[in-house]
């Protein structure tokens, strides 16, 4: 078992860009000078998904989920730390140079991860059987051209066969080394009550269903012969795959449906594959099952616009109509296509070419509110109470659409077309709002007794965790009081944060006695003014990642940083040669070329200073908010992160001061404003103390005296941080 080394890693962090990495699962506008989206991590109607192309990090300001590139894939993909490391690594075809790993890192590895690599060697069986073996061919090749597939889309969707024999997967997994647990745990095989064990998808064609990513996360199969019990099989639910939250053909369709900005929903495998073969590619299918809140948000997050394709002899039409109410109350843009009697999406891709397709799919798609009136009004139009339920079915979809606006055009046309009184169905409709929202509220209630519950069953179990996280904490300036970790937390969270955005960046110089000056930067400076005064950080997670920071500054720093040198003094010469040349071709006149040749190596220059300077402030957060601890690398981009930008006006004809530009004053301030809380502990402790010392039945005057002498020296101490922090008295917090 191996691991990838360093150097790979950090190329990988330098080339990954977090704008393209979550683009490639999120709908980004560009806002400012970050991205928005609707956050992929919870179900959301407002964007509230913040992508920092300079930071290179990504932020929900709603859930808090967010972080680097390799975080993002780790967070969304349920992947282990390598695992995101090796998909970012083949997105950007960087070669991986591996190193061995540890007895104990050998043990973390995902159990998530085998099930993903035994899927993946089962595809690549199925699909060598399709084409290499007799009865791939004459079986299950016959049957996907016989249903008018072509090579091209059958290698795109990488559909397979799984051999008639009920072992032939089994016994060519075991026999590569992949452990028979994996192979029941992702449903590939079965093990029955007996002990014996078979391949599920034995004589039938598969069809593999891939995440956003692409990776296999289930399969579906088809029997062929007539013989066979169940016509279809799925994998069952697993670690890797809840049906719900997939859509089979999203990994395919997503650019489509970006680029389109537009989403069409069908039923089943064959559906999708007919009509991205047909040239529609930007179709996706529920797989069978109904419309769920997760495939829901999976669709959100690429558009806001559907077309859900119903097959002309569907009998099961109005059971499926909730799924329009879903798609409704999400926000999504719903359109429906109902296609000719006997066709279904698969079928009618066949008969039409792609031209044809996407015109009828235009002129006969129509709003949910013509399509339910048609569907539901059938039979029953010289009715009054079916025609009243129906109404009253229709008024109920309007009432679940967020939008005021978009509900209220819904109204004027259902008022239209039913041809009753507008103000009626408005009335309606607000009682409809009424009771979902107090449904909505009776689910929060109960909800929050759950949780009030889980909160007091857990709470003397945090207590203690604290405490003896306090008590696991050696180094500290005294005894630490959990009153005392929470109150230090704020203070010690803004030292780490000026660390952490700003530590490698140069702060102040240091002079020896031969007044030699040696840089001093902003993360030296924190260490040194700590190691002064024996003060480390007492709540745990600030504490490693302060320790982290400082170890990634001293191992890593100067060889990455040189590297990168290397590379700017490239660019730099590339930037120069090719302005002069640039400039010796449009000037004739000496002195003209002289005076653009200064300018250009100036520029050169500026930029060359810019881009160091860039590199070093955002080292330590693009390093830590890659780390492979979690901890570490949630406090880190909880700690880098900018909820607020400014906009482009601003700062276009004003330039504003940031705190990197005083840097000077903010840092020496935070550090005294940390100690100066530090020494408020203190003369808590100290006041506890003196109390007690009263109170004691064997009062010792001396150590009264003692007390009230350290009391007044600690005030006298905070005396001067007041005359530092420009304060005239500092007042007792809180």
């Amino acid at each position: 078992m191996k691991k990838i080394d360093r150097e790979t890693v950090q190329r990988i962090l330098d080339t990954a860009d977090i704008v393209e990495v979550v683009g490639d699962f999120v709908n980004l506008k560009r806002r400012g000078s970050n991205y928005m989206g609707l956050c992929p991590f919870h179900n959301e109607r407002t964007p509230s998904f913040s992508v920092s192309k300079a930071k290179n990090i990504c932020k929900c300001f709603s859930c808090g989920k967010g972080g680097s590139p390799v975080n993002f894939i780790m967070e969304l993909e349920q992947m282990s730390y390598n695992e995101a490391l090796r998909y970012l690594a083949q997105k950007y075809n960087i070669e991986i140079h591996e190193e061995e790993v540890t007895d104990e890192e050998r043990e973390r590895e995902s159990e998530r991860a085998s099930m993903l690599a035994v899927n993946e060697f089962a595809l690549k069986h199925f699909e060598h059987n399709l084409y290499e073996t007799s009865d791939g061919r004459s079986i299950g090749l016959s049957y996907f051209y016989e249903r008018g597939l072509n090579d091209s889309v059958i290698k795109k969707f990488r559909l397979g066969y799984a051999s008639e024999q009920s072992t032939t997967l089994y016994n060519e997994a075991v026999s590569k080394g992949y452990s028979e647990k994996y192979l029941i745990d992702t449903g590939l095989c079965i093990r029955t009550e007996n002990g014996r064990v078979y391949d599920r998808f034995k004589g039938r064609v598969t069809f593999p269903v891939l995440s956003v990513s692409g990776k296999v996360v289930a399969f579906g199969g088809r029997a062929l012969k007539k013989d066979i019990p169940a016509k279809y099989v799925n994998s069952p639910e697993s670690l890797i795959y809840h049906k719900s939250n997939q859509l089979y053909g999203i990994y395919q369709a997503k650019p489509s449906i970006v680029k389109k900005d537009k989403c069409i929903l069908v039923e089943g495998y064959m559906d999708v594959i007919s009509m991205f073969q047909s040239g529609i590619e930007n179709v996706v299918a529920s797989s069978g099952t109904s419309l769920t809140e997760g495939q829901i948000r999976l669709i959100h997050r690429f558009t806001d616009n559907v077309t859900v394709i119903y097959d002309g002899d569907s009998a099961g039409i109005k059971a499926s109509l909730r799924g329009i109410d879903m798609l409704l109350s999400e926000g999504l843009n719903i359109k429906v296509l109902l296609l000719p009697d006997g066709d279904d999406p698969d079928s009618f891709s066949r008969k039409h070419s792609s031209t044809e397709l996407e015109e009828y799919i235009r002129t006969h798609e129509t709003d949910f509110i013509q399509f339910k009136t048609d569907i539901l009004l059938q039979g029953v139009a010289n009715d009054p109470i079916a025609r009243a339920k129906v109404i009253n079915d229709i008024v109920r979809s309007i009432s679940v659409i967020p939008e005021a606006v978009t509900r209220n055009i819904y109204i004027q046309e259902c008022s239209r077309r039913l041809d009753i009184n507008e103000r009626v169905i408005s009335l309606e409709v607000s009682k409809q709002i009424s009771a979902l929202a107090e449904n909505a509220d009776l689910k929060r209630r109960q909800q929050t007794a759950r949780e009030s519950i889980a909160d007091i069953e857990t709470a003397e179990k945090q207590k203690d965790n604290v405490e003896a996280e306090s008590a696991d904490n050696a180094n500290t300036y005294t005894e630490s009081r959990p009153a005392d970790i929470k109150f230090l937390r704020p203070y010690e969270k803004k030292v780490l944060q000026y660390a952490l955005r700003y530590g490698m960046l140069e702060l102040c110089k240091s002079y020896d006695e031969a007044g030699n000056a040696t840089p001093v930067t902003v993360l030296e400076y924190i260490t040194s003014e700590l190691a002064a005064d024996e003060l480390t950080f007492i709540n745990r997670d600030v504490a490693d990642t302060f320790d982290e920071a400082r170890t990634t500054a001293s191992k890593s720093w100067a060889e990455d940083n040189s590297r990168n040198n290397s590379r700017l003094l490239e660019e730099r010469a590339l930037f120069i040669s090719e302005g002069e040349s640039r400039i010796r071709n449009e000037e004739t006149d000496m002195a003209s070329i002289e005076r653009r040749e200064k300018r250009l190596i100036e520029e050169a220059d500026e930029r060359y200073f810019r881009d160091t300077r860039r590199y070093a402030a955002l080292y330590l957060e693009k390093t830590l908010t890659s780390h492979s601890d979690n901890t570490i690398r949630n406090l880190t981009l909880e700690l880098v992160s900018d909820k607020h930008v400014l906009s482009k006006v601003h700062t276009k004809y004003a330039k504003i001061e940031t705190d990197e530009d005083r840097l000077d004053d903010l840092v020496p301030r935070t550090i005294y404003e940390y100690k100066d809380a530090i020494l408020e502990c203190r003369i808590r402790k100290l006041h506890d103390e003196i109390k007690a010392a009263y109170r004691s039945a064997d009062a010792d005057n001396a150590t009264i005296m003692r007390l009230m002498e350290t009391h007044v020296e600690l005030q006298r101490l905070r005396g001067e941080f007041a005359k530092y922090l420009g304060e005239r008295t500092i007042n007792p917090r809180k």
